[in-house]
């Protein structure tokens, strides 16, 4: 390394990148899930192909599985509010953050936290109730092998918002 190098290193130039050895394992990272992403995005619609083109395709309807599996979504959507509905208490009641406050740095993290965490939430909601009333039509005999269209469609709903709460997750608590 020559000694100019060496005087400035650990030092950015106006003009330099912003990609430092510090962020360059976080640039890798995204580098390997937008790889990732693609790679199951490809398998999926090979799978979607295939299945679309297949006439004898098993049914996937299973009574059973389907009060289970439903009936244990809702209950991890229910959880889920209640730990949003704790982290909000905790939040506005005790450490002060609010719309127009925030005792920790700019004013405007709360009201965007809030705004995005809450919109989830509602989301989350909707979608509970929805599940809810799916469980209880499936329960009364309303679906069956040759009938399953509004569980599928109210899947991807469900898997809507808990893709979207990836995102959030990742650019409100994480980045």
């Amino acid at each position: 390394m020559s000694e100019a190098a060496a005087m400035h290193a650990g030092h950015a130039e106006s003009y330099e990148s912003p990609l430092t050895p510090e962020s360059w394992g976080k640039l890798g990272m995204w580098v390997f899930l937008v790889g990732d992403a693609m790679s199951f995005g490809t398998l999926l619609a090979g799978y979607g192909a295939i299945r679309y083109g297949s006439a004898d395709w098993p049914k996937p309807y299973n009574v059973l599985a389907f009060r289970k599996f439903i009936g244990l979504t809702i209950l991890g959507g229910a959880v889920f509010l209640g730990c949003q509905a704790y982290e909000w208490n905790k939040l506005i009641f005790h450490e002060g953050l609010g719309f127009t406050g925030n005792p920790y740095g700019a004013s405007l993290f709360g009201t965007t936290f809030f705004i995005i965490t809450g919109f989830h939430g509602m989301h989350v909601t909707g979608g509970v109730i929805y599940l809810l009333c799916i469980l209880l039509r499936g329960m009364s005999g309303a679906y069956s092998a040759n009938n399953y269209n509004p569980v599928e469609i109210a899947g991807l709903y469900w898997h809507f918002v808990d893709l979207v709460w990836i995102m959030v997750f990742t650019f409100v608590y994480l980045i």
